[in-house]
């Protein structure tokens, strides 16, 4: 691969719907046989005893078990929930699951035109959601429409990701993909990280380091721009052929298959199967004669088990509550009302993605603050904001749903996908 390793612990898990179908019935056969079964002759009784019947319906008991556990049943409950939760809304079925509402709300007299879906991922079996980038060759210089994203990964949803420098196309904040971290995080911001069965959100940090016997030293970042002089930065294929210049005073390391095969105060090419790491020369040089090195990449919060990270910013949503950090995340640009995108997730664990079309009459954006009310509203538990303004473009079976100014849709960086399991 070209990308690095993170680190991810084991996740067990475990399947018994029949079993506990089975072990229900049991149990209720035996308080049938035990309650209303005679277990002596009629003539015989203790005396002054008190006699106890339940009378249990099993047939009844096992009907509402298979009713609540059928998938029709789940399907007819989140289709009334989607219908309940949005009323005077147009709702159409993306696939099972898989609900696409259109409305209009209006803020201070003025309307905004939103674009939702909703995805219960217990229903929505045959996909799964992930972070896509634009390149299929998994190249961060890139950016292609979002048509061209969701057409290369077989997807019937897509909704604009993360930021990303416009003049290269390079995600700018946590972006991970099966595993593997493509860029690191900038100023903590907020990120999504989406496991089998459940998603969480938090301020994402860098946790990672080179290592050779008793030496130890940090890296900052992955795949991202120097924000300082003394940060170690490790670039790999992902990033091109060559890592950036050195820092002053600094010197590179290209690392194969753990070990160094060269070091240069120039610009080193980058390995197909490893990276360059690129720093201060009073970090790095002590690492050139090791003969094995050794790197190992994380994250705080320590998402064991998470297959996907994809970040954003500012929070709206946190822990149910209104919460706008737009300073702490130097995002202080993005104020006003604007075209939006945004993520989120409720407590029964439906992903909810929003666009919001802005910039004309008909539509006029959202601030952020309007932008965490609604997510609220639509039940998020934890919601963050994503790229907006010209970004924001939401695809739904075939076709781009929103009115981005750019009719189809700049050609951006990433994309989060709802894709066919391959």
């Amino acid at each position: 691969m070209d990308t690095l390793d993170l680190y991810t612990g084991n996740t067990q898990k475990t399947t018994a719907l029949v079993l506990n179908i089975a072990a229900i019935m049991a149990i209720v056969a035996m308080h049938h046989f035990l309650f209303t079964s005679p277990m002596f002759a009629d003539d015989i009784k203790l005396a002054n005893a008190t006699t106890y019947t339940i009378n249990v319906d099993a047939s009844k008991v096992y009907n509402e078990i298979k009713e609540e556990l059928s998938p029709e049943a789940k399907k007819e409950k989140f289709n009334e929930k989607i219908r309940t939760k949005y009323p005077n809304s147009a709702i159409r079925t993306v696939a099972d699951g898989v609900k696409h509402v259109r409305m209009t709300r209006y803020y201070d007299g003025r309307p905004v035109r939103i674009n939702l879906v909703e995805i219960d991922r217990s229903l929505a079996k045959d996909f799964e959601i992930k972070p896509a980038l634009s390149s299929s060759s998994s190249n961060l210089k890139s950016r292609r429409t979002i048509t061209t994203i969701a057409k290369n990964t077989n997807s019937i949803v897509a909704l604009n990701g993360t930021f990303f420098k416009p003049q290269t196309g390079v995600p700018l904040g946590t972006l991970v993909i099966d595993g593997k971290m493509y860029t690191g995080p900038i100023y903590d911001r907020v990120a999504m990280g989406i496991f089998d069965d459940k998603f969480e959100m938090a301020r994402v940090q860098m946790n990672a380091k080179i290592k050779a016997g008793n030496l130890v030293t940090k890296i900052d970042n992955i795949n991202q721009p120097r924000m300082l002089s003394t940060h170690v930065i490790a670039y790999s294929s992902a990033w091109g052929k060559t890592a950036p210049a050195s820092p002053k005073y600094g010197m590179q390391l290209a690392v194969s298959g753990n070990k160094i095969i060269a070091s240069s105060t120039s610009a080193l090419s980058i390995p197909e199967d490893g990276y360059v790491i690129v720093g201060p020369a009073s970090k790095l040089k002590q690492f050139s004669n090791s003969n094995k090195i050794k790197v190992e990449i994380g994250t705080i919060p320590n998402w064991k088990g998470v297959n996907h990270i994809i970040s954003g910013g500012p929070y709206l949503v946190k822990n149910s509550e209104i919460f706008v950090d737009m300073t702490a995340q130097k995002l202080g640009a993005i104020g006003g009302k604007n075209p939006r995108s945004a993520i989120g997730y409720t407590a029964d664990g439906d992903l909810i993605m929003v666009a919001v079309d802005g910039r004309e009459g008909s539509s006029v954006g959202m601030t952020l603050m309007q932008l965490a009310y609604f997510m609220k509203a639509a039940g998020c538990t934890n919601a963050m904001n994503l790229d907006g303004g010209g970004s924001t473009v939401m695809y739904v079976g075939g076709q781009v749903v929103n009115n981005p100014a750019y009719k189809g849709g700049i050609a951006i960086s990433n994309a989060l996908v709802l894709s066919k399991k391959s």
